[in-house]
């Protein structure tokens, strides 16, 4: 591209200098900078949009890839299964008719029924008033009025 050294870049600024003139030198110099550095980012904009469209490029070739793949193994997984049916229904259709027919099918399984109520009443009141098992609910009110410590003057 351009080779610009320091002499180079001392010549421009001289020119520069004396075209432009010493008062008007830095605003143009700071105008010029903020164009290069838009075009910088634009330029690196444009790049990392073609890198991201080469990206996705490749992704979509790996996608294909992928997907022929499958659809590779989905054939042969069905042919094989096929197959498997196949030999399956050829080994096991003379059993069939040697074994003799269920007239009534196999009793289901049923849950036990777990009634917690009775569990819970065969605990007998004595002992859940005397392990401390609260058998009541107190609204908070109740609760306070039942613990509060007696006063001295009512005594």
């Amino acid at each position: 591209m351009l080779d610009l050294g320091i002499s180079k870049m001392a010549l421009i600024g001289v020119v520069a200098l004396v075209v432009i003139g010493p008062e008007k030198l830095p605003r143009v110099a700071r105008t010029l900078g903020s164009l290069i550095g838009k075009a910088q980012r634009y330029v690196a904009d444009v790049k990392a949009e073609v890198n991201r469209s080469m990206d996705l490029e490749e992704l979509k070739k790996m996608k294909e890839t992928m997907e022929t793949a499958a659809r590779d193994v989905e054939q042969s997984v069905q042919t094989t299964a096929s197959d498997f049916e196949k030999d399956w229904a050829q080994t096991t259709a003379g059993l069939t008719s040697d074994l003799p027919a269920l007239e009534t099918p196999p009793p289901s399984y049923k849950n036990p029924d777990k009634n917690w109520r009775i569990k819970r009443g065969a605990m007998p009141q004595w002992y859940k008033a005397r392990a401390g098992v609260r058998t009541k609910a107190l609204s908070g009110a109740a609760r306070v009025a039942r613990y509060r410590p007696k006063s001295l003057n009512t005594l």
